[in-house]
């Protein structure tokens, strides 16, 4: 970087030096991971999602299932003759059972596994998604912050100058070298600017309050960009590229065409439903009876035993279920066509962001090379004007358009710079390669 452009850093207030202890931009995101609600939502939802692999495992596996009951039984039995007939059993009954049941053919089971590996792999993405997005948050609501801060300072800067002009202003007309008009121009311009100073604390306010949200606590003093940073032009510099990369790589694409996938396999799942089932089944029981029977006086002992195993194929035909079955082949196809058409829609949005993200990164680039020439020429233009004010050739109102101008100059190329940063950020989030090494590459040139 030459040293115009220093200078030019410098005028901003960007190249002062900061607090040692001021965070910088990796800190915030350190930060923003371990307290962002949104991040740590998706984090638990991809948890959650896991977990369908294993379940959707379970209907391929065996099912083994056991269970046991004892009972205490008192029968009283009356047969009214005479004399009557009575007898009482008292005894007690018990049984155990287990059964297992292994799938030989059940196509539905399988499409279900299939698609709970398709739903893994979209939870992945999704993942990822959240976690670029996250730093395109904390990006964004970082330089919010040094661009607030920034336009605070320049405004209160601003006020200074003014001031002093609507004081020399006063004099003049005191001592009659200059007119009431003069004055009344430069309080209204004073005016005004308090004012915006006013929104422009408040407007801090809020950015600060929008970077706390995402980081969970307020942040301290942040680090300014460096001296040393130069915008440079994508690489490669090929809109292209960036094109290409979107409509492969683009999470937002992956998501939808994982949607897309899924929505194929519930077609087949329900098809599948039309189809026979054939599963292995064994279970093994075992009950008895033991007690006392007693009958005319008499009493009598009882102790039985059964057992019982079964091994074979249990084969079922789904033949009509009330045209539920061709119902929801209907309704899959119907979604999948949906699943499709929204890939369509993602495709086409990621190449507009990719598209839009060069363009404005190549404008940024060269919005920073003009407003820096516009600085340049916008400060010779005022120290010309102050100039000409002491020699009687310009007017108060002349000097404060032209200052106003300087400063307003130097929020707009501070705002270019920021464009810069965000926007190639962006750029590699549309072609789905933004990561946290591009936020620390980053975070290394803004120091300078």
């Amino acid at each position: 970087m030459g040293t115009r452009t220093k200078l030019l850093m410098a005028a901003m207030g960007w190249a002062c030096a900061t607090n040692a202890a001021a965070e910088d931009l990796m800190e915030i995101y350190r930060a923003a991971q371990q307290n962002d609600a949104v991040l740590a939502s998706a984090r638990a939802t991809w948890t959650a999602t896991q977990e369908r692999l294993p379940q959707a495992r379970a209907g391929l596996l065996p099912n083994v299932n056991a269970n046991a009951a004892t009972n205490y039984n008192m029968v009283r039995n009356e047969v009214r003759t005479q004399p009557p007939i009575v007898g009482s059993d008292r005894f007690f009954t018990f049984g155990g059972t287990i059964s297992a049941s292994q799938p030989i053919f059940r196509l539905q089971n399988v499409v279900v596994y299939r698609e709970a590996g398709q739903q893994v792999v979209q939870a992945d993405y999704v993942l990822a998604s959240a976690q670029q997005d996250l730093i395109l948050r904390v990006a964004q609501a970082y330089f919010d912050v040094l661009l607030a801060q920034f336009t605070v300072e320049l405004t209160e800067t601003q006020k200074s100058a003014v001031s002093e002009q609507l004081a020399q202003a006063r004099r003049n007309f005191e001592v009659g070298v200059a007119t009431i008009t003069d004055t009344n121009e430069a309080q209204a311009r004073f005016d005004t600017i308090t004012a915006q100073e006013i929104a422009a604390r408040n407007d801090l306010d809020n950015k600060i309050t929008a970077l706390r949200v995402i980081i969970g606590r307020a942040p301290g003093e942040l680090k300014r960009l460096g001296a040393g940073f130069e915008p440079a032009l994508p690489e490669p510099n090929n809109p292209d590229y960036w094109a290409d990369r979107a409509l492969k790589d683009n999470y937002a694409v992956r998501i939808a065409q994982a949607n897309r996938d899924i929505a194929a396999l519930e077609v087949e799942r329900a098809r599948a439903a039309h189809l026979p089932t054939v599963d292995l089944v064994a279970s093994w029981n075992q009950a008895g009876a033991t007690g006392a029977v007693s009958s005319g006086g008499s009493v009598t002992s009882a102790d039985t035993r059964s057992r019982t195993a079964i091994l074979g194929l249990q084969f079922a035909v789904p033949i009509y279920q009330g045209g539920a079955i061709q119902s929801r082949v209907r309704e899959a196809m119907a979604l999948e066509e949906r699943s499709r058409q929204d890939l369509e829609t993602n495709r086409r949005n990621a190449l507009f962001l990719a598209q839009t993200g060069f363009a404005g990164v190549t404008s940024a680039a060269a919005s920073i090379k003009a407003f820096e020439q516009a600085l340049v020429s916008a400060q010779t233009a005022y120290e010309s004007n102050r100039l000409g004010l002491e020699v009687g050739v310009r007017t108060t109102l002349d000097v404060l358009n032209v200052q106003q101008n300087v400063y307003q100059t130097r929020r707009d190329l501070a705002q270019a710079y920021f464009n810069y940063i965000v926007g190639m950020l962006r750029l590699k989030a549309a072609a789905g390669t933004l990561s946290d090494t591009d936020l620390e590459e980053m975070n290394r040139r803004l120091a300078g």
